[in-house]
């Protein structure tokens, strides 16, 4: 299976996870109104693989910018900013990933524009490769807190689909696997959109893991019943005293974990902590359209008109938390200290790679 997202012919490929698994469709994106469009109606999600398309989107506008000079440059590049920044506001990997591109090319004095066009790509392109190599050491780390023998609950999709390759979450239970150790996992659907019935047991398939799909109404049961050992999913942000906001569901599975005596560990890359924000209850939850819980594919399942309320989001409090995995080890309360250290060693490594 190729990257989620891939730069080819001065175009932005990605994979449509909106039809996965009946159907695999890659769609190409010319100009960076299109990728946040394609951002908002989740073709792309998971908060890596988001990061990695907004780097994508703004290389897109400098290449589509009509400037001739720097500061035009600078100011079509600031106006697509704000355009793709807008498109998913949980996910701080998108903002992270277009304050990356304009903090290169404030950086950068080339002769022309076209090698600061050139130079934009370059950028967006060490990004995407970057989340690859990232992924494949919270894989290992996290590798070390899995059980031989391991049944593991997910949730959503934290695996290749949500990032440029190999996966969080599902990064971890790549290298448990390939370690030897005789994993299974349990999958929740994860309604209102389905992504572990859609994408995570369509991927654990294809790597052969052994996997069972669950309805999310039924991980209470196997946790009570000793039949899961570690409960493990990625996010979306994460706070600077580590609450961590993932897909909607996260958080009854945290407290199910913790009153059952079972590990809780979330997966993310540093770019997803936020340490900015010093509590979860300042992460933007999105709030998404009403048809994503009325709605299975094109059959209706509930009366018209009914009020809905449909948050994509949720907020694990971090005393819920057992550590959160990073590709700089595992940080362990208290994270206020642990996750700023770990951020602080992601630099300084990104540093001395360039």
């Amino acid at each position: 299976m190729p990257r989620t997202l891939w730069w080819e012919n001065n175009q932005l490929k990605m994979i449509d996870q909106r039809i996965l698994p009946l159907t695999y469709d890659v769609l190409t994106y010319d100009d960076h109104v299109a990728v946040a469009q394609a951002i908002t109606d989740m073709v792309v999600r998971g908060a890596p693989a988001i990061g990695a398309a907004g780097a994508f989107g703004m290389a897109l506008a400098a290449q589509r910018s009509p400037a001739r000079d720097r500061d035009s440059l600078l100011a079509d590049l600031t106006s697509a900013k704000k355009t793709l920044d807008a498109a998913r506001p949980t996910a701080v990997n998108l903002s992270w990933a277009t304050s990356r591109i304009m903090d290169y090319v404030g950086g950068l004095v080339l002769p022309n524009v076209d090698d600061l066009r050139s130079a934009i790509v370059a950028e967006a392109q060490r990004i995407a490769d970057e989340d690859v190599e990232i992924n494949r050491r919270m894989g290992a780390f996290g590798a070390e807190i899995v059980p031989q023998g391991a049944n593991i609950l997910t949730h959503c999709n934290a695996g290749s689909l949500a990032t440029v390759d190999y996966g969080t979450t599902l990064g971890v239970v790549r290298a448990a696997s390939e370690q030897g150790k005789q994993v299974h996992v349990w999958v929740d659907e994860t309604r209102p959109r389905l992504q572990g019935a859609r994408l995570t047991a369509w991927e654990l398939m294809h790597d052969e893991i052994p996997m069972t799909l669950i309805a999310d109404n039924a991980a209470g049961m196997l946790m009570r019943l000793g039949k899961v050992q570690v409960v493990l999913y990625g996010a979306d942000r994460v706070a600077a005293n580590g609450d961590v906001a993932n897909k909607i569901g996260s958080y009854k599975l945290a407290v199910l974990a913790k009153e059952n005596g079972i590990p809780c560990y979330s997966v993310v890359p540093t770019p997803t902590i936020d340490l900015a924000l010093a509590h979860g209850d300042l992460i933007p939850i999105e709030e998404r359209g009403a048809e994503e819980v009325t709605m299975v594919g094109v059959e209706r399942i509930a009366p018209e008109g009914v009020p809905v309320y449909n948050p994509a989001f949720d907020v694990t409090p971090h005393r819920y938390l057992t550590g959160i995995i990073t590709e700089e080890g595992i940080c362990y309360p208290p994270f206020e200290i642990s996750l700023r250290k770990a951020v602080e060693a992601a630099e300084a490594r990104r540093q001395r790679k360039n």
